[in-house]
């Protein structure tokens, strides 16, 4: 038997928020006029998302005087540190992550006494004692699970964290490893009117996921992955600590250099994965662009993103919680079964590939 993730969790906080009255938001955050203002409509109305989720309820507050995280005025001044950021995610990623692991552990039939290992994702909140401590209180796993934490990676990092654990479980075969990752990206809404922000302002969005993972029968068996840097980009996609939080750098060249890349690694991909013998993929939903661009790539139908379509919808781009979201879904779709190839992208310009088989 290989490991297998046999169970997802995941959490949304509050109600989802229209991407209309995100950008509303940012229009007025942005201090733009009439021009700017339609242009900014336009690019939001065609991301692909309708709705998102955040910790932060400002974003759909109409009078700025309502707003209980950015200042009270119009020119959002003084702008919220990163020391104010990290206060919010120290307060709200812990009850995000205890949801979506509640969830995955009662669907796996797994109790907390039962968890060996415990791997935290994330890249948009770093503090120690961390939220895996927290986790772990809360929970009843015990003081003597072994314990992980991948931070900064991006939104690959849950693949990273999926073969941390296949790699736990084959060195120890009766391991029963929890991944976690929470991400609340809104946290580090740049108020700057760059390009860079203006992508990332308008696809991120806050959420948990969580995954069970261990020898089993059932779920998603781990069957490989393959991990490659695409250094032309390496330029494109970056991210880093500021005054004002983490700033993204988000190039609009992102969704080509994917096609060009996967397109010079499509030998590659057959000889390991056997490619074209797969007929579902969970490609992370970075944006509309990129989930074309990699489909066109492989020369496959736009149906095989439908659920990373239908997440990007409802979810926006919730960084490395986001391809659990994805899987979730296709761990519940009767109508998948098979081998399933999922692709996930990142800083670096980082690929990461991961040949699964819904048993």
């Amino acid at each position: 038997m290989n490991p297998s993730i046999i169970s997802i969790g995941l959490a949304s906080p509050g109600d989802p928020i229209s991407q209309a009255e995100i950008a509303r938001f940012m229009q007025t955050a942005h201090q733009l006029d009439e021009l700017e203002s339609r242009k900014l409509g336009f690019l939001y109305k065609m991301s692909g998302i309708e709705t998102r989720h955040s910790v932060l309820d400002d974003f759909e507050k109409k009078d700025y005087r309502d707003f209980s995280f950015f200042p009270k005025n119009k020119e959002l001044s003084p702008f919220p540190g990163t020391k104010a950021r990290m206060e919010i995610f120290q307060k709200e990623a812990p009850g995000l992550s205890l949801q979506a692991s509640r969830t995955a552990l009662d669907q796996a039939g797994v109790t907390p006494e039962q968890v060996t290992h415990l791997i935290l994702v994330s890249c948009t909140g770093m503090l120690a004692p961390g939220i895996e401590m927290g986790l772990m209180n809360g929970l009843g796993i015990p003081d003597s699970a072994e314990r992980f934490c991948l931070h900064f990676m991006g939104c690959y990092a849950a693949f990273s964290g999926i073969r941390l654990a296949d790699k736990i479980i084959k060195a120890e075969p009766e391991a029963q490893v929890l991944l976690v990752s929470v991400e609340l990206c809104t946290l580090h809404f740049q108020k700057e009117y760059t390009e860079d922000n203006l992508l990332a302002n308008s696809l991120f969005a806050d959420g948990a996921a969580a995954a069970l993972i261990r020898k089993d029968k059932s779920g998603l068996k781990i069957n490989d992955y393959l991990s490659q840097v695409l250094r032309e980009g390496e330029e494109d996609m970056a991210w880093g600590i500021g005054n004002f939080g983490f700033e993204m750098k988000l190039s609009k060249y992102i969704p080509n250099l994917l096609d060009h890349g996967i397109r010079e690694l499509s030998a590659l991909f057959e000889k390991k994965f056997n490619l074209s013998k797969i007929s579902h993929f969970a490609i992370h939903p970075g944006g509309k662009q990129i989930l074309q661009k990699v489909q066109e790539a492989f020369g496959l139908a736009p149906e095989v993103n439908d659920h990373a379509m239908e997440v990007l919808r409802k979810f926006g781009n919730m960084s490395s919680a986001t391809i659990l979201f994805v899987l979730e879904r296709m761990i519940r779709d009767p109508h998948v079964s098979g081998d399933i190839l999922s692709l996930g992208f990142g800083p670096g310009l980082t690929l990461e590939t991961l040949h699964l088989t819904k048993q």
